[in-house]
């Protein structure tokens, strides 16, 4: 019977090509618009770590000035930390994994000389980073606690920075040259990209993934200087680089892996504890406060899907919505020009959920078509985003399979709900009304 329902409603559609066109116009433009709005939202605001989300905090202390509290968050609390408590909390160790880190800018200076020096962006890390957020190695692995405390130059490249300096081979072993200092290379990732950047919400959360990783125990040694977000407050006399370590300031993200609940608020109880011994010490002048929050909360908690991209969904959607009224207009404009047919055929004998079901099927027909439209006119205005935004857009403005399977069900859902009003009234006209135009 659907197959039969299906070739009327072709056959419908080729008897009315201009009409049928404006109502796959209409679902279409709609979608595409919807496409459009919808796709930037889902992949800002997707979880880019769901096996692990709910185990990985993020952690703020209150360390800020007793005459303003910090200004930057809804809460007034940094939503980084400074050198001093990330060295003290990653010594005491009270959480199953813990990493400390921050990006800093060096020059690469390769080995074949045809190529220049240039600038990369390195993480300076702890080895927890790796297996807390799952960072996926293609040649070798992370460097050993060993490592970490003899202060060693080794170095973690990244897939694209291991392509262009050794055209993507194994280097583990290899040396590569970093502000003039030599570095021994430990591993190469797979190609990593988390979207968004949530281990680094301070430095562009869509930007490319760092290009170098290497020990934070070096931070002292070579004074790598942060390159990312730094706010301090107070007005210390020694702007040396010693002083900037042992400062209020706040540069450094710190993340802590708490599988349980119960792990969660033995740490938050341990964070409140810290704060006090360094109240005695004259630090934290401000009351107590600390926070734990995970993955997903913390990306909210930073406003990464902005009111303004929720806005552009919410005002896609009316638009559809406009669109999916206009269409009821048409459809039941073309079903009532076919009302001599439809009294034939009841007064014949077919029934009116027959009649229903077939005019349901030509309007999915419709909607699949306004589907396959409206996601070329989505990928459309995705190139255009991007055309627009440039740099790093594409990580916020490409179709997936999840958003073309969200459009065409969405195409569907619209042209459906499209044609029941027109199918149910003209199926409702008594037969004889019908046949007395005929």
């Amino acid at each position: 019977m659907f197959s039969y329902n299906l070739r009327l409603a072709l056959r419908s559609m080729r008897r009315t090509p201009i009409l049928s066109a404006l109502m796959i116009g209409a679902i279409g433009i709609g979608i595409g618009v919807s496409t459009t709005t919808l796709t930037v939202y889902h992949l800002r605001s997707g979880n880019p770590i769901p096996q692990k989300s709910g185990q990985l905090y993020a952690v703020q202390l209150d360390n800020w000035s007793p005459n303003e509290p910090y200004g930057g968050t809804s809460d007034h609390l940094p939503t980084q930390v400074t050198y001093r408590d990330a060295t003290n909390l990653m010594r005491l160790g009270k959480a199953k994994r813990q990493n400390a880190s921050y990006i800093t800018s060096m020059t690469v200076i390769p080995h074949n000389r045809n190529q220049k020096p240039f600038h990369v962006i390195s993480r300076v890390t702890y080895n927890d980073f790796f297996p807390m957020f799952d960072v996926p190695f293609q040649y070798g692995g992370p460097w050993g606690d060993a490592d970490n405390s003899s202060r060693a130059q080794v170095v973690v490249l990244s897939h694209e920075l291991n392509e262009k300096l050794f055209g993507g081979a194994n280097s583990v072993g290899k040396d590569v040259r970093l502000d003039g200092n030599r570095f021994r290379i430990v591993g190469v990732l797979k190609h990593w990209e988390p979207t968004p950047h949530f281990y680094d919400l301070e430095n562009d959360s869509f930007g490319d993934s760092e290009d170098a990783y290497i020990p934070f125990d070096l931070t002292v040694p070579l004074k790598l200087q942060s390159a990312g977000n730094n706010s301090c407050w107070g007005n210390g006399s020694d702007h040396s680089f010693e002083g900037h370590l042992e400062s209020e300031c706040v540069w450094i993200q710190f993340w802590a892996e708490l599988p349980t609940a119960s792990a969660r608020a033995r740490y938050h109880q341990f964070l409140g504890n810290y704060v006090r011994d360094q109240k005695k010490a004259g630090r934290f002048p401000r009351p107590v406060k600390t926070s734990l929050r995970n993955v997903m909360q913390w990306i909210a908690y930073n406003g990464v899907v902005g009111n303004d991209t929720r806005s552009l969904v919410g005002l896609s959607f009316m638009f559809l919505l406009v669109c999916v009224l206009n269409t009821i207009g048409l459809i039941l404009a073309k079903f009532m020009r076919r009302s001599g047919e439809i009294g034939l055929r009841r007064a014949l004998g077919a029934s009116r959920h027959a009649l229903f079901r077939q005019y349901l099927v030509e309007s999915a027909v419709i909607g699949v078509s306004g589907g396959a439209v409206g996601l070329l006119l989505g990928w459309a205005g995705l190139f255009g985003v991007r055309s627009l935004l440039g740099g790093n857009a594409a990580r916020i403005a490409h179709l997936d399979w999840t958003m073309i399977g969200i459009s065409l069900l969405l195409a569907i859902a619209a042209s459906v709900a499209a044609g029941l009003y027109p199918a149910w009234r003209v199926v409702r006209i008594p037969p004889a009304a019908y046949l007395k135009t005929q």
